[in-house]
C-alpha cells in the first residue's frame, strides 16, 4: 500500500517551513506582535452602549 499522496498541501508545507530554526524565531516574534496588537486594539474599543445614569437618593427639603 502506498499512502504517499505526492506533495503535501500548502498548509503542511508552510508548517514544515515555519518550524525550521531560522524561520521559527520570526514566526514566534510575529505571533507575539499580532497578539499584542489585537489586545491593544480590543482594549481601545469603546462600548456601543452607555451605562445607565445612576439614581440619586431623594434629598430632604431644606428649611
Amino acid at each position: 500500500m502506498d499512502n504517499d499522496a505526492g506533495q503535501p498541501n500548502p498548509i503542511r508545507r508552510f508548517m514544515q517551513w515555519a518550524i525550521t530554526p531560522p524561520q521559527s524565531y520570526g514566526v514566534y516574534l510575529a505571533g507575539i506582535i499580532l497578539v499584542y496588537a489585537l489586545s491593544f486594539y480590543a482594549g481601545t474599543m469603546k462600548p456601543k452602549h452607555t451605562p445607565a445614569p445612576s439614581v440619586t437618593a431623594p434629598s430632604a427639603p431644606h428649611n
